[in-house]
């Protein structure tokens, strides 16, 4: 029996594989960044809250769609805060923010659309 079949990764679709991976990739990340960066509990916050996001998307959790939405007004918070102070200093933390928040929005507007069934 091969892994895809035991994780039943073949009956997820694509913008769900994407999402996953999206969730589960920024969190680690964030997680990473928490580390080098002092430890700032507002991105080991959204870090954590990503990976359970990722979780429940895999697990395909009635809940996952509420931490999307919540993930989407924190990290647009988180988002345009740091880019008041970051821009005019740091182009490339600048960048990188705004990137995280357009692909926040993007898989937030494919979760949010492609639910199918009432929120439990």
């Amino acid at each position: 029996m091969t892994l895809a079949s035991k994780l039943k990764i073949g009956s997820l679709s694509p913008i769900s594989l994407a999402s996953i991976a999206f969730y589960g990739l920024a969190g680690i990340i964030l997680l990473v960044l928490m580390a080098i960066s002092g430890f700032p509990p507002d991105v080991a916050l959204i870090g954590i809250v990503s990976v359970f996001t990722a979780y429940g998307l895999f697990m395909k959790r009635g809940w996952a769609l509420w931490l999307i939405v919540a993930l989407f007004f924190v990290v647009t918070t988180f988002t345009l805060y740091t880019l008041y102070f970051v821009v005019a200093t740091d182009a490339g933390a600048a960048a990188g923010m705004v990137v995280y928040a357009i692909l926040t929005w993007v898989f937030t507007a494919l979760a949010v659309w492609k639910r199918k069934t009432p929120v439990d």
